[in-house]
């Protein structure tokens, strides 16, 4: 792809990046991961390695924005289905219940573990903002959760539950070790103390869906994410609620989450100005 001296790989990666975070809104791990799919793109190595066609398509829209382009290369890339049959994979809610009822708290990593899951199955946490969760973003007076920054680009104070609120002082009472570290789940083995990551909080609902004895139709902390989205809309949340628990910047990403069936997705989407207009 021929560019002027001025757009340089470098410096359209850059523009890239800037347009992603003021245009599209987009978070730094989404910004980073599409970068990462753009240059691969630029340099011609796809090989035979999976190419993330979101990501390409975002990159051609972005050249056309920029006037680097004129025609809709974008649309030359496929749309990937992100689910074969349409549907979301989720827990319904009887076993989502089982799964919580079978969970450890009489460990210290268990009691971390607990609270955990209920801040993705009850708040819809992503497995980051888990990670990344602080000391200071629990407001007990108050009873309210803040997430300090979600992918709408902005953060987000949710309702502390009281299961939530319980299993988190229960966690921070009798099993986190002790640390300075500010974030809320700490490890329990090797590097005790430290700060978790995404991949703790994963294999959290892993352990305990094996623990449970379930065989999940997916694994992982979107599975629980997927579960109260379907939840919400099965009691009649609009896909606008949803979206603002889940954190999703667009609804059409809320639509494909809490996608159990057309009719259900049909009577939720009557209350969108679009539709009543």
């Amino acid at each position: 792809m021929a560019t002027t001296d001025r757009w340089t790989g470098e410096h359209l990666l850059a523009a890239f990046d800037e347009h992603l975070r003021r245009t599209r809104g987009l978070c730094a791990g989404t910004r980073r991961n599409y970068r990462r799919y753009a240059l691969v793109f630029l340099e011609t190595v796809f090989a035979d390695g999976p190419v993330d066609v979101g990501a390409l398509r975002s990159f051609f829209r972005f050249l056309r924005t920029a006037g680097l382009r004129t025609d809709r290369l974008e649309d030359a890339v496929p749309m990937m289905p992100h689910r074969p049959s349409g549907l979301v994979r989720h827990l319904e809610p009887p076993r989502l219940t089982q799964l919580i009822a079978s969970l450890d708290s009489g460990s210290p990593r268990g009691l971390r573990d607990r609270a955990i899951i209920l801040c993705i199955a009850r708040l819809g946490l992503r497995a980051s903002e888990v990670a990344q969760l602080r000391l200071d973003d629990l407001d007990w007076r108050n009873a309210a959760v803040r997430v300090r920054t979600r992918k709408t680009g902005h953060g987000a104070l949710l309702p502390l539950t009281a299961e939530v609120g319980t299993a988190l002082a229960d966690y921070l009472r009798r099993g986190r070790p002790d640390t300075s570290a500010r974030q809320v789940f700490v490890l329990h083995w090797l590097r005790v103390g430290a700060p978790i990551s995404d991949s703790i909080v994963g294999r959290a609902v892993d352990n305990a869906l094996r623990r449970a004895g379930m065989n999940a139709p997916v694994r992982g902390a979107n599975l629980l994410r997927h579960s109260l989205a379907t939840d919400l809309l099965g009691r009649g949340a609009s896909l606008r609620e949803i979206a603002g628990v889940l954190g999703h910047a667009s609804l059409a990403t809320t639509r494909i989450y809490a996608a159990v069936d057309v009719e259900a997705l049909r009577e939720a989407a009557l209350p969108w100005p679009q539709a009543t207009s």
